[in-house]
């Protein structure tokens, strides 16, 4: 029990995850239109999916996958242009291929991509015997360079919140990369000036601002002063639903306030409008749970670029779960990023189940090793 106890934290975590997902789903039928009031169902058949894709990368798939990791890399990028040029619009978005009835998110796939990609060019480069500030200074590019990419492409769609992951997750992969302070120094200073030179452009210079970044900006401009004043219709109904619930909340299945989007952007509400408080504590404590048998694995003794894996997933996970929980009470800017296990969603959930055999794969191998 001892030596498999990762595992089981993570296991028994998924299976509370999805019985709190399908249980949330199902209390947002009233709020849905009739031909949505099955998502709960399809919740299920993903999770069932899910854990097959996690079986596969637990024991076979992973090894393909860091083995062709830039090829995989680019057939990402190459959908991400495709879905710009045949994707279909939905609320002025860009995000989804449609096969049928089953629609594919490549940006959800991306950052799974990324992170191995990234992890793979930093460990390389750690276990070189040439550390001079010319190859750290290469390698920053470089690791810029294929983040920009999907960025500049998932941007187009537009998605903001998965940009802002793509780059968090670099952010902390070079941090960890223990790099030379001097570039730390100059990563703080270019992103000052980044910031100064937009804030300057859309002051002084309002039509190239608009040019630059598209009309599209305000919306997204919008949703940040609605967290600041703490209002908008979403936000404002998610805070009674939360607020109301008392301790132990409206019960299962009563949901008495309505907000937008109850089954994705804001399922924590929706749980906690069923459960109460004490529903959120008990979720916000096996989410901690979760949370610290993945990192703990980083602690381990296993491979430098499986290091850097766990950490751009923890790295994931993490905001997910903070930005998610953070917008549904008005702590944080409102930007569309699903509670990752917990909101509806078949590319999101896949993606995720997906990230679990990664996991489990790095632990059996070191359970191997040890023993």
């Amino acid at each position: 029990m001892k030596t498999n106890r990762t595992n089981l934290n993570i296991i028994i975590s998924l299976i509370i995850f999805c019985i709190i997902s399908t249980l949330s789903i199902y209390a947002t039928r009233i709020f849905l239109e009739n031909s949505l009031s099955n998502l709960y169902l399809k919740q299920l058949f993903f999770y069932l999916i899910g854990s097959i894709i996690t079986i596969f990368i637990t024991y076979k798939g992973f090894n393909l996958i860091t083995r062709y990791h830039y090829l995989i890399y680019i057939g990402i990028n190459l959908l991400l242009i495709s879905l710009l040029i045949f994707g279909v619009s939905i609320n002025g978005s860009k995000c989804w291929f449609f096969i049928g009835p089953i629609s594919f998110q490549p940006s959800e796939i991306m950052k799974i991509s990324l992170i191995i990609t990234l992890a793979s060019v930093i460990s390389k480069y750690k276990l070189s015997h040439d550390k001079s500030f010319k190859k750290e200074f290469l390698l920053i590019i470089k690791l810029f360079i294929l983040t920009l990419i999907p960025s500049i492409l998932t941007f187009l769609e537009p998605d903001t919140g998965v940009v802002i992951i793509y780059f968090l997750i670099l952010l902390v992969m070079l941090i960890f990369a223990g790099l030379n302070k001097k570039w730390y120094i100059i990563g703080g200073l270019t992103l000052v000036f980044t910031i100064s030179t937009v804030i300057s452009l859309y002051i002084f210079s309002h039509d190239l601002f608009l040019n630059i970044v598209g009309d599209k900006i305000f919306y997204r401009l919008d949703r940040i002063f609605n967290w600041a004043s703490s209002s908008g219709y979403q936000l404002e109904n998610s805070l009674i639903a939360i607020a109301s619930s008392g301790v132990t909340g409206f019960g299962f299945n009563k949901n008495p306030v309505y907000f937008p989007e109850p089954q994705t952007d804001f399922i924590f509400a929706t749980f906690t409008s069923n459960f109460g408080l004490l529903g959120a504590i008990f979720l916000i404590l096996i989410l901690i749970i979760f949370d610290t048998s993945i990192l703990r694995l980083a602690t381990k003794k296993i491979s430098l670029k499986d290091k850097y894996i766990i950490i751009g997933i923890f790295v994931m996970l993490f905001y997910g779960q903070i930005q998610n929980i953070g917008m549904t009470l008005g702590l944080l800017p409102i930007t569309g990023i699903p509670l990752p296990f917990i909101s509806y969603g078949g590319s999101s959930l896949l993606s995720y189940m997906f990230i679990i055999g990664i996991i489990l794969n790095i632990n059996k191998e070191r359970l191997k090793y040890r023993n």
